[in-house]
């Protein structure tokens, strides 16, 4: 028995360690070797498409966010709908607003060409985001990958765990914290505001109800998103009023004049002072907020990737294989 004992126990540690690393580590390599010009095929698309429209940078981005937020980084954000499937493109906080799928399906394409079946949709979103924050200006990092596709997606997830433009900041910290991102995280990654536009149907009850808002900037927002529902809800307005296609800090900046666009945006300022001395950091400082953002994006980035024989690598990022 003891002879036994000592031939089974390195090989039920191995065993052990297989186990462990099919649950785990993704690594900024992992496609070095399989998939060596990966970085140079998809910054080249994702420069393009943001070249021909600067918006598309922040919806990439968005996607991103909205991949990890349900079910984990796992690209099932990308799924169509079918007669016999489900996806989270119609759920409340992705219907008519989350964009940029077209880009996801070049970036695809192209990949395809030079490395078939190799690299996941989840993977190639995540690269895509990190590409155009920096091509709009903003902090590079190196993008951890290995992530699987999701099979499943979840639409209840999806309207459930988003957290909406209405939010609270504890509603806020609320929902990061339950994605394992910390009330600090959610103040950085917030910052992703610094681009983009939103809809009048986001922002409408901040810029007429609420009173934590400049005057004039409401004034301003409401002569473009008049106050009745129903009636130019999908009229946009830039996220950060002063330079909204370039990835930078004047979103803090925004905040602490009450000049945010969301009520949830301007909840970040003068309702807590956590929150309060973090934003004021973020603004006198783009070096401050460049660094939690990356740590942030890296930090989301982890959350329930499918690794090892877990998911698929699809073909077609709307579909399962």
């Amino acid at each position: 028995m003891a002879s036994s004992s000592t031939v089974f126990a390195p090989a039920a540690l191995v065993l052990l360690l297989l186990l462990g690393s099919t649950s785990a580590q993704l690594s900024t390599s992992f496609y070095s070797s399989s998939c060596p010009k990966l970085f140079s095929t998809v910054k080249p698309v994702v420069q393009s498409a943001i070249s021909k429209e600067k918006r598309l940078g922040a919806s990439v981005l968005r996607l991103f966010f909205h991949d990890c937020f349900v079910l984990g980084c796992d690209g099932s954000v990308l799924l169509d709908d079918t007669p016999t499937f489900t996806g989270e493109k119609t759920a409340k906080p992705n219907n008519n607003s989350i964009r940029g799928f077209e880009v996801i399906d070049q970036i695809k394409t192209a990949v395809e060409k030079a490395c078939p079946g190799v690299v996941s949709c989840a993977d190639i979103l995540a690269i895509a985001a990190r590409d155009s924050v920096v091509i709009l200006g903003g902090p590079h990092w190196d993008v951890k990958l290995g992530r699987r596709d999701s099979r499943r997606a979840s639409l209840p997830k999806a309207n459930k765990q988003i957290p909406p433009p209405t939010s609270s900041l504890s509603n806020l910290i609320s929902k990061f914290s339950a994605k394992g991102l910390s009330a600090k995280d959610m103040v950085a990654l917030s910052g992703s505001h610094t681009i983009g536009l939103a809809r009048c149907t986001s922002f409408r009850g901040h810029i007429y109800n609420d009173t934590d808002i400049d005057a004039s900037f409401a004034m301003k927002r409401q002569a473009n998103c008049p106050s009745e529902s129903g009636s130019g809800d999908n009229n946009l307005a830039p996220l950060d009023l002063q330079t909204p296609t370039v990835f930078d800090n004047y979103y803090y900046k925004n905040l602490v004049r009450f000049k945010g666009l969301l009520h949830s945006d301007q909840q970040l300022y003068n309702v807590s002072d956590s929150t309060d001395s973090r934003v004021r950091a973020y603004s006198s400082s783009t070096d401050t907020f460049f660094s939690d953002f990356v740590s942030g994006m890296i930090k989301m980035g982890d959350i329930k990737p499918l690794t090892g024989s877990n998911g698929e690598i699809r073909k077609d990022c709307r579909k399962l294989n």
